[in-house]
């Protein structure tokens, strides 16, 4: 679905690396400020970096897994996108449909991470309370050419620091986006069979240089 790989091209710019020492900072980061900073470095980063530019596919596998992931929160993300049916699956079906949604992400994190050009992000102000577990940071990427994009997170405080669990562009989240394709191949398969699909795909796009990986469906 396109929308989904517009969805990653756009969050992509804003939580891929990390300075050194970034994760022991996000533990006593506000979540705006743990977003804004991280999205200041991944723009001069993907920008500068001429192999990631290139599609250098380890290198850039490489960054998702290792700047991407600690920002992420990928097990309440599929969780949320699997919705009711989550409660009927066994601990070993939980644990392969994870795994295989993180996959995915992470392959289509890469493919969007090489597309980063010269996009900037404004953030608005934050509209929450300290004591908050959970709230939504707002911001916008700008173009060079045409409207700027809403773009919004929802933000967890974990013990391991604020953790992004939904992503929203232009007015949808990319959770209830997935949940209605979970929901489709559950309906004709079930758990097995949506993991089935997933592993599919994952093997799918593993055959394909980054730059010429269709958007996922």
């Amino acid at each position: 679905m396109k929308l989904i790989k517009q969805f990653i091209a756009f969050a992509t710019m804003a939580f891929v690396l990390a300075a050194p020492g970034a994760q022991a900072q996000s533990a006593n980061e506000a979540p705006d400020v743990l977003v804004k900073r991280i999205s200041s470095e991944v723009l001069e980063t993907a920008k500068n970096d001429k192999e990631i530019q290139a599609g250098n596919t380890k290198r850039v596998m490489d960054l998702v897994e290792t700047k991407i992931l600690p920002y992420v929160d990928f097990e309440r993300m599929t969780q949320l996108a699997a919705g009711r049916y989550w409660r009927e699956a066994t601990p070993e079906q939980k644990r392969a449909l994870s795994a295989e949604f993180r996959t995915l992400l992470i392959f289509t994190y890469s493919g969007a991470l090489s597309q980063v050009k010269n996009q900037t992000v404004e953030f608005k102000p934050l509209r929450a309370d300290p004591a908050d577990t959970e709230v939504e940071v707002r911001s916008q990427v700008n173009q060079p050419r045409g409207e700027p994009i809403p773009l919004n997170y929802r933000v967890a405080k974990t013990p391991a620091g604020w953790k992004i669990y939904d992503i929203n562009v232009l007015g949808a989240w990319l959770v209830e986006t997935y949940k209605g394709t979970f929901s489709s191949e559950i309906s004709k398969g079930g758990i097995d069979g949506l993991i089935k699909t997933l592993a599919a795909k994952n093997k799918q796009l593993a055959s394909k240089p980054l730059n010429t990986k269709p958007a996922v469906k």
